[in-house]
């Protein structure tokens, strides 16, 4: 098993949108495209209070390629995205990383 974390850096005052579009919008599209959320999560003491960090868990990275390229190409998801910024874009950047978990990881 492999994991994705992915941060997502929100526009000022925009955190709250970006939240309420994973809730409805996203997340129902990662369950049609098989794709596998673990946690999400918001920064209470960092180095920004707008981000959206979240890890997916991959079988592979073959899988992950598959099913977020199919996700990614999804007319439904084009729709959402592009109405859920009709008052400008939500994130300002994203960062991520696969990890590998340890020997000694609760999650393997």
């Amino acid at each position: 098993m492999i994991y994705e974390q992915r941060v997502y850096r929100a526009m000022p005052g925009r955190l709250p949108k970006l939240l309420a579009r994973m809730a409805s919008d996203t997340l129902p599209l990662w369950d049609k495209h098989g794709i596998r959320p673990v946690g999400f999560f918001t920064t209470l003491v960092g180095e920004s209070s707008n981000d959206l960090t979240y890890l997916l868990a991959w079988e592979s990275l073959a899988e992950r390629e598959i099913k977020w390229n199919a996700f990614q190409a999804d007319p439904e998801w084009k729709t959402k995205r592009t109405d859920s910024e009709k008052d400008g874009p939500l994130v300002a950047n994203v960062m991520n990383s696969l990890l590998a978990p340890t020997a000694f990881s609760l999650l393997k």
